[in-house]
């Protein structure tokens, strides 16, 4: 593992922060979780930009220019020296006194991990994941908004710490109106009678980059695709079901609370946007 913090390139066993950083106390502050593809990181520009609008909804100033942080990314992977990794990149509000103030706090604080990340075993990725429903539901946009990939993350936490516990490997998070959101920490897909539909965001989904990566190869190869509320029903009558996120990537889903799913192994229309998607990524990265 390498961090970039205050400055420097560190150890993660070296990588130290103060207790009163509000990112650590309160989950102030802001992510993005990006990949290294082949020495390259992957759709880096979109990343920054979403980091942006994020930092701006919760009244965040980044502490540096966006080139300067795009940079940070591109020299704590080069010292990471592998061909594929994850990275995560934080800002956090910084340190202050005791207090929910974010006023207080002197200066933001960036973070640069990267480490390797394996959300899933390969067996897994091949022939599909388990998941659950969770009892619990994603909150409202009015209480807290699924477009900021903000450090406050306790409702994925306890989703996924939901489904270890009952012996799955994810769950699924269902709106306020009881309709799909995502998963803990991934997007999610049907394929019916060669028809691609995912959730919009304004049912809850994180307008993911992979996922947007997904539907733009869907275009490319003239498969039809679309954004549309989806039901646990529509999971049971999908010819396939598979996950997509920076740290998933692709996964099929084999079951949803003991049930099994068109995604018990990867469709052929999941492996085609798959290898769609590797290509995608080789194109769509930048070197370091």
């Amino acid at each position: 593992m390498k961090v970039w913090l205050d400055g420097k390139i560190v150890e993660g066993s070296e990588a130290k922060i103060s207790v009163l950083d509000h990112g650590l106390l309160y989950g102030d502050g802001v992510f993005e979780g990006l990949r290294i593809l082949n020495r390259r990181v992957f759709r880096l520009d979109d990343h920054l930009r979403r980091l942006t609008v994020s930092a701006k909804a919760i009244g965040l100033t980044l502490p540096r220019p966006l080139e300067e942080i795009g940079s940070i990314v591109l020299q704590t992977a080069r010292a990471f020296d592998q061909h594929e990794a994850y990275i995560r990149l934080l800002i956090t509000r910084g340190e202050g006194p005791l207090g929910v103030d974010p006023t207080t706090c002197r200066e933001p604080r960036i973070i640069c991990i990267v480490d390797h990340l394996s959300m899933f075993p390969q067996e897994k990725m091949e022939h599909g994941i388990d998941m659950l429903t969770s009892s619990l539901r994603r909150p409202s946009a009015d209480v807290l908004d699924p477009h900021v990939k903000s450090l406050n993350y306790l409702n994925n936490v306890l989703a996924k710490q939901e489904a270890r516990l009952r012996g799955v490997d994810d769950a699924l998070l269902l709106n306020q109106s009881g309709m799909i959101a995502e998963a803990s920490g991934a997007n999610i897909f049907t394929v019916l009678q060669g028809v691609l539909s995912t959730p919009p965001s304004h049912d809850g989904a994180l307008e993911g980059i992979t996922r947007d990566s997904v539907l733009q190869c869907a275009a490319e190869l003239g498969i039809p695709a679309r954004e549309a509320t989806l039901s646990r029903y529509d999971l049971f009558k999908a010819d396939e079901v598979f996950l997509t996120g920076t740290g998933a990537r692709m996964v099929p889903v084999a079951s949803l609370d003991g049930q099994p799913l068109g995604g018990q192994q990867r469709g052929p229309l999941t492996a085609q946007l798959s290898t769609a998607l590797a290509s995608y990524s080789q194109m769509n990265g930048i070197p370091f």
